[in-house]
């Protein structure tokens, strides 16, 4: 072909360096969506052709990589092509005078989305040439740009197939991404679903199609096994169910697979999104309500506002809108699971309790079909709330773990406690007196609990009261009194018993204990004292734990009775620690020498009394 007189070389009107810079650092994530940028020309391309002169299968898009026999990348589609007038206005939208005018650009705008393209190639390129024939019947035309921000443009003379190919000359840095084995990976990344036929050219002849239909575009008409066998590729795993999804007002169809096991709490909502069944993202995180962290999305749209860098969605009222319309439908599949398919739900809870407590919360309709079938932690053991609830008209709860582990020390069998510390727990004990009726529940304290435990006999008053005394006098220093009442589990010496602004206050001492000194330490003692002048001002003095001794323990009896003021302190020391590790919890530096210190003497007043023995007698 010849060229017509005009071939001089221009330069761009913007800093060309700097806008791929812009590109390459703060639009796309990586230099690869280059690919994606000319699948989405060339589908649009095609569409445009389809519109002006009807369908054709035999159309396409046909990419060639680099191979060791060549070393020109080309991407050609039979699409309605350029005429040499929209190739000026293509310049000219390539060399607007300010990146921003760039990047504002509406992609709906088929010479917008082009230009859009076209500066993605120079992130892999030294050099594009694009040459074209438009369906319109003008002469075809050519374009050559440069990375030193130089182009030029001329009509050809001679015949082209309608259609337009790009040829890339690749940057010495970027082979790789136009070698056949990643352009092979990329276009069925970003092309797999696409309306249109795909071909890449292999490096020894022949070549592959990568496109192929997509089981989500259309699921409710879909085979199930099919939906489930796309699931099994997209997790890694069976999914636990297929959820068809369909959302009208923003032309979004997809599913909503069920995964096969827990995901941690807050974790990233990993959804896969089509926009045109080209693919925005496998990573959308913003597309489902926050409690539906059990399902992964994979959905197509016509209608989603894509970010500038088409990797993301806006979050705009569309978007809003899809979000609550797929809440919807997993709120509806939950509750039609729970009408035909009971022990499927059973299963489903047991593996997503933590997002059905989250859900049912917020949703009084749902939590009245899921909640008998959610678990708590009792003071009986673990059970359903089911069965918790048809044995109990009356139930407790306990706002905190270390609350609930020391009332479950003493709370009595037929006044069950629920271990409110984990997340969503309190409030669903709050919320079922709304779904069981003449259920009642309460919210107990240790103190509380306390108060029903019985008092020592009349007759051991005298000896109750001044094992009180001395035991309260050698834990002073721990910031411990002691008091004694009857357990009803003789096996139990001792319980440590503290409400939550003590566990505040041991907390904040310990974290002082520790630390340098300086700011923080000095921040912590500013913080307890204002605590402590808060409970004064309250006409409370400074509150303490409790070592609550059972009566019911032999040791505790026989230590009512010690006159050794050695022996008592150590002893009474040692069932103090005792009881801080079965109520888990952590030791402070001060708690673990007072054991060592109370171990220590212990044995050395014991070896002493050994060796004071008569000989022939022993311990």
């Amino acid at each position: 072909m010849t060229a017509t007189p005009d071939d001089d070389l221009q330069s761009f009107q913007v800093n060309l360096t700097g806008v791929v810079d812009l590109l390459s650092k703060h639009i796309y994530s990586s230099p690869r969506v280059y690919l994606r940028e000319l699948l989405q020309n060339g589908r649009d391309a095609l569409a445009a052709r389809v519109e002006l002169d009807g369908d054709d299968a035999s159309r396409g898009i046909r990419i060639t990589p680099l191979s060791d026999s060549n070393d020109t990348f080309r991407f050609q589609d039979d699409g309605i092509g350029l005429t040499a007038a929209e190739m000026t206005e293509l310049l000219s939208t390539v060399g607007r005078s300010s990146k921003r005018d760039i990047f504002d650009l509406p992609r709906s705008d088929y010479l917008g989305q082009f230009g859009i393209g076209l500066l993605s190639c120079f992130m892999v390129a030294d050099q594009i040439v694009i040459q074209s024939r438009s369906a319109r019947g003008s002469a075809p035309v050519e374009w050559i740009g440069n990375s030193d921000g130089t182009f030029s443009v001329r009509e050809l003379e001679g015949d082209l197939p309608i259609g337009t190919t790009v040829s890339l000359k690749p940057r010495f840095d970027q082979h790789d991404l136009l070698s056949t084995t990643t352009v092979m990976a990329l276009a069925k990344t970003f092309a797999e679903f696409l309306p249109v036929t795909v071909r890449v050219d292999l490096p020894h002849g022949g070549s592959e199609t990568v496109t192929h239909a997509a089981p989500f575009i259309e699921p409710h008409t879909t085979d199930p096994v099919e939906l489930l066998a796309y699931g099994r590729e997209l997790l890694g795993a069976d999914p636990f169910a297929a959820i068809p999804l369909s959302v009208p007002g923003t032309s979004t169809t997809g599913v909503a697979y069920v995964l096969p096991s827990s995901p941690p709490p807050g974790a990233r909502q990993a959804n896969r999104v089509y926009l045109g069944r080209m693919l925005l993202s496998e990573n959308v995180d913003a597309l489902l309500p926050d409690w539906a962290f059990f399902v992964r999305v994979v959905l197509n749209s016509t209608a989603l506002t894509p970010t500038a860098s088409r990797e993301s969605l806006v979050d705009d009222d569309l978007l809003e809108h899809t979000r609550s319309a797929i809440g919807t439908t997993l709120r509806q599949w939950v509750l039609e699971l729970a009408a035909r398919n009971p022990g499927q739900l059973s299963d489903f809870v047991n593996l997503h309790s933590l997002a059905l407590k989250s859900l049912v919360i917020h949703d009084e309709e749902l939590a009245t079909f899921i909640t008998p079938w959610l678990s708590v932690e009792t003071t009986l053991g673990r059970m359903t709330i089911e069965t918790l609830t048809r044995d109990h008209k009356a139930l407790r709860y306990a706002e905190s773990v270390d609350e609930f582990r020391q009332i479950a020390s003493i709370a009595s069998a037929d006044r069950p406690v629920i271990n409110g510390g984990y997340v969503y727990d309190t409030e669903i004990a709050r919320l079922l007196p709304t779904i069981v009726d003449g259920l009642t529940v309460d919210r107990v304290s240790v103190l509380d609990e306390l108060d029903f435990l019985e008092v020592p006999p009349l007759d051991a008053r005298t000896a109750v009261a001044r094992l009180e005394d001395r035991a309260s006098a050698v834990l002073a220093d721990a910031n411990c009194s002691v008091i004694v009442r009857s357990v009803p589990s003789a096996d139990v010496t001792g319980l440590y018993l503290a409400d939550p602004e003590v566990l505040r206050s041991i907390d904040r001492r310990s974290a002082r204990e520790v630390s340098k000194p300086g700011l923080w330490q000095n921040v912590l003692g500013k913080v307890d004292a204002f605590a402590d002048e808060r409970l004064a001002s309250d006409g409370i003095s400074k509150s303490l734990a409790r070592l609550c001794l059972n009566w019911n323990n032999p040791v505790v009896v026989t230590l009512s009775t010690l006159s050794d003021d050695a022996v008592f302190s150590r002893t009474i020391q040692l069932l103090y620690v005792q009881a801080l590790l079965t109520s888990q919890r952590p030791l402070s530096v001060r708690d673990r020498a007072m054991m060592t210190n109370s171990m220590s003497d212990l044995i050395a007043m014991s070896v002493k009394l050994g060796d004071d023995l008569p000989e022939g007698n022993s311990l």
